[in-house]
Order: structure tokens, then C-alpha cells, then sequence
């Protein structure tokens, strides 16, 4: 850096430094500098002969990168600096042509946005995995009765196959999610330069469509200082995070002892240090705990670009940790997640007896009375009443006489029996998206179709 003529003190480089964590742009920032080459071509800043000689010594530096005992030097400051001064070792003073027309911070801008493609498709098909395997197990045990929560509370029967497809249903909208960071990260940035754009006129939509982007940057300083796909993705990642943490929360209680409604298989559990009776389910309760540790990732980098004038700012260099840290996570849970899955057990008898609580028919015995024209408030209190006089009496509901039964309300006949019978709670739920066989089996059929088209988007995205 001819401007200056002392040497960065030891500890600004230490903080400036960052390519410890940045060098995981290269395969993207070699790609996206064998694009910016050919754009170079075509306007004559290089002729045919220098075009091959920088692409292949960029493919040289990608090989010696990837090699086996690969160290950056400790002169690197960051991949893209790594990556130039590799190259110059390679072809030697032609490597500097390379960044004719192009900024550091149209780059990594660049850059990132690749990264955002590349692992929001990479989350979208990880998550239709997970959907297919929540599928499979909906599929597997429509017709398995078992008591569905409110407040952790037992309320109302459903099938577990209703109650997995709730999964299924949450993964579906992250893809949505996750399918708008993708298109948010389609925008090249590239050509934008430092922030005013370049004085080469090279063919943005050129290099965008050889990189693989839809569109260009409108504004030059929108394009060097916009981290809003990244906000997208984390923003994805820690939606998608937390549906993860539920389903893992809610594997942990069912395969407690008290509820015993399910077992993960060995591979996805843990035993205890010193009690050898343990077999614990650890895999889903990380699941739970990697949530809100997502969920800071793209707190950090709200924080980072918050009230950030333009354009650009060195803080920007402290988006990038926070990123990788997420893509990792949330692609590990969501694999993790299918794996676990593809080997749980669920205990039919253990469902269907805690389904079998007459206190779950509570609601349909306040509809039996709507239906004879009691208003439902009113029905709701006299339920209540019932309620409060078998818990007193330590009784069960089907253990009320038809007298005690006048007592709260002349609607309730002999029929308040048949009501109390299991088969009709689940059934009477016929509703579209409700847990009744019939309503059950289009939803399977919608989720059928809505896997379908989440593989089909992600066929089309990597053709």
C-alpha cells in the first residue's frame, strides 16, 4: 500500500484480518474472477492469450488451495488479497490486470451473495428431505390416536399423523423462506465498484448470466453496501431454527418415561456417564438448544448493518462469521433431523391410551349441546360444571348418571354417552386441515404435491 509508510500495528492486524474465516469465499471468488476475466476480454482490456493464462492459473490456485497441507501466508489479509497474490506467484504481473474495473467491496459483496445462493438452495433441499421423511411417518400412522396439547395440557385427540404433518407444514413455509433469500441473493453486485460503479464498460448481464445471477445491481451504492440477502437467509435460517427446536422439544418429552410415546434409535442417542441405565435423547434436545444460537447469528448482523452510513464500513467485514455460523448449524440440524427421524419408534398402546381420557371429549359434548341450541358460552359452562363434579367426586364423565346429568342442563340425554365414545372425538373433525381420517388423507395428498414441487424447484435451481 503505497499511501502509507508505516507497517499495521500487530494488533490492528489481528483484528483486520479475516481470513481465518473468509477463505471459505474461494471457490466463489475464483468463479466470480474467471467471470470478471471474460467480461475484461470482451472489452479489450485483455486479449485471448492473457484470458487463458489468468484462467488457468486461477484453476491452478483453486488445485493448490485444496491441496493437503495448504497454509496461507501470514502477509494474507483476507481470501481475496490470498487469492491475487497466489495467482501473481503463478502467471506473475498479469495477475494485476485482474482487478481492472472491479472494488474489494463489489467483490466480496459478490461473493457473499454467491454463498447465499448456493446454501439457500442447499437448505431448501435439505428440508424437503426432512418433509419427506415427516411425510412417510404421517403416512405410516394416520390412523394412530394419541392426545394432542394445549399449555402441555392433555385437549383434544388427533391422529399422530395429523400432528407430524404440522412439521411438515412449518418446514414447507421455510423453503418459501428460504426460496426468497435465494432470489433476493440473485442481484449481481458486481460492477457496482467501490460505490460509484467502474469506468470500463463491461457488460454486467454478461457476467451475471455466466455467474449464475438473474439480475444486476440498479444503484452502485445499493450494490457495494446491500447485506439484505444475507438478513434473508439468516432470517430463514432462524425461522427454520426454531421449528427444528419444537419438533426436537417435543421428541424429548414423548420419550420421557411419564409419556413414553416414542424412542430414538441408539445411533441418535446418548448414554450417561455414570448412571448405565440411561439412554438419553440427546440429538433432539441440541435441536432445541441451536435454536436461539441462529436466531443471534442474524441478530449480530442487524446489529452490524444497523444505522450504517453508505456505503461501505469495515464493520461489513463482520458479516460473514455470523453467516457461516448459521449455513452450518441449520444445514447440520435439518440433516440431523432426518436422520433422527428415519429411525424414532412410537408406541401405538402408550398414544392411544393417554388419547383415551375422557376429559378430551369435553368439547364435544359442549357441540352436542350448541346443536340443540344452547349458545356456546353458555354450553361452555355447563361443561364446566361436569367437569368440576367428577373431578370432586373423583369420577370419570361416563360415570355421571342421566339425573346428575338433568341437573346441569336439560338438553343431555342418553346420547351424552354416545358421545363419549373415542371413535367419534377424532371423526367429527372432518373440517378441511382438521384431524379427521378423510380431511387427513387430502392434506397427505396437498403435502404430496407440495414435496413434489419443493424437488422439482430444486432440480430447475441446479440445472
Amino acid at each position: 500500500m503505497s499511501r502509507f509508510r508505516k507497517d499495521p500495528d500487530p494488533r490492528f492486524w489481528r483484528l483486520n484480518r479475516s481470513i481465518e474465516f473468509d477463505w471459505r469465499l474461494a471457490p466463489y471468488d475464483i468463479d466470480q474472477s474467471q467471470a470478471h476475466a471474460r467480461g475484461l476480454q470482451e472489452i479489450g482490456v485483455l486479449d485471448a492469450e492473457e484470458l487463458r493464462q489468468i484462467d488457468a492459473g486461477l484453476e491452478q490456485v483453486r488445485q493448490q488451495m485444496a491441496s493437503h497441507g495448504f497454509e496461507f501466508a501470514d502477509s494474507d489479509e483476507d481470501i481475496h488479497m490470498a487469492i491475487e497474490r497466489l495467482l501473481g506467484e503463478a502467471i506473475g504481473p498479469l495477475a494485476g490486470k485482474l482487478h481492472t474495473g472491479r472494488s474489494r467491496n463489489d467483490q466480496v459483496a459478490t461473493d457473499v451473495a454467491m454463498v447465499v445462493q448456493a446454501h439457500s438452495l442447499r437448505a431448501i433441499e435439505l428440508a424437503g428431505a426432512t418433509m419427506e421423511r415427516l411425510l412417510e411417518l404421517a403416512e405410516r400412522h394416520r390412523d394412530w390416536p394419541m392426545p394432542g396439547y394445549t399449555h402441555l395440557q392433555r385437549a383434544q385427540p388427533v391422529y399422530l399423523g395429523h400432528h407430524l404433518l404440522a412439521y411438515f407444514w412449518m418446514l414447507a413455509r421455510d423453503v418459501l423462506r428460504f426460496q426468497f433469500a435465494l432470489d433476493s441473493a440473485s442481484v449481481m453486485p458486481l460492477g457496482s465498484g467501490a460505490l460509484a460503479g467502474v469506468n470500463w464498460d463491461i457488460d454486467r448481464n454478461a457476467v451475471a448470466d455466466d455467474l449464475g445471477f438473474e439480475h444486476v445491481s440498479h444503484n452502485s451504492i445499493d450494490g457495494a453496501s446491500n447485506r439484505d440477502f444475507v438478513l434473508d437467509y439468516l432470517s430463514a435460517a432462524s425461522t427454520c431454527a426454531m421449528h427444528l427446536s419444537r419438533l426436537g422439544s417435543e421428541i424429548v418429552i414423548w420419550s420421557s418415561t411419564e409419556f413414553g410415546f416414542c424412542e430414538l434409535d441408539e445411533s441418535f442417542s446418548s448414554g450417561s456417564s455414570i448412571m448405565p441405565q440411561k439412554k438419553n435423547p440427546d440429538s433432539a434436545e441440541l435441536l432445541r438448544a441451536k435454536s436461539p444460537r441462529v436466531a443471534a447469528d442474524y441478530a449480530s448482523v442487524v446489529g452490524v448493518m444497523h444505522a450504517l452510513p453508505l456505503t461501505y464500513g469495515k464493520d461489513m467485514q463482520e458479516d460473514k462469521e455470523p453467516l457461516f455460523d448459521a449455513i452450518d448449524t441449520v444445514e447440520l440440524c435439518l440433516d440431523a433431523t432426518e436422520g433422527m427421524l428415519a429411525g424414532i419408534a412410537f408406541d401405538r398402546e402408550r398414544m392411544e391410551d393417554a388419547s383415551g381420557d375422557e376429559m378430551l371429549a369435553a368439547t364435544e359434548i359442549a357441540d352436542l349441546l350448541v346443536r340443540r341450541g344452547v349458545p356456546f358460552r353458555e354450553a361452555h359452562g355447563i361443561v364446566g360444571g361436569l367437569v368440576r363434579d367428577v373431578v370432586e367426586q373423583d369420577k370419570s364423565l361416563s360415570d355421571l348418571t342421566l339425573e346428575e346429568l338433568r341437573q346441569r342442563s336439560e338438553h343431555l340425554d342418553e346420547s351424552y354417552y354416545e358421545v363419549l365414545k373415542r371413535s367419534s372425538w377424532l371423526e367429527s373433525k372432518q373440517i378441511e386441515g382438521g384431524t379427521g381420517s378423510e380431511a387427513l388423507a387430502e392434506q397427505i395428498g396437498l403435502a404430496r404435491d407440495t414435496l413434489a414441487a419443493v424437488k422439482a424447484r430444486v432440480i430447475d435451481e441446479r440445472s
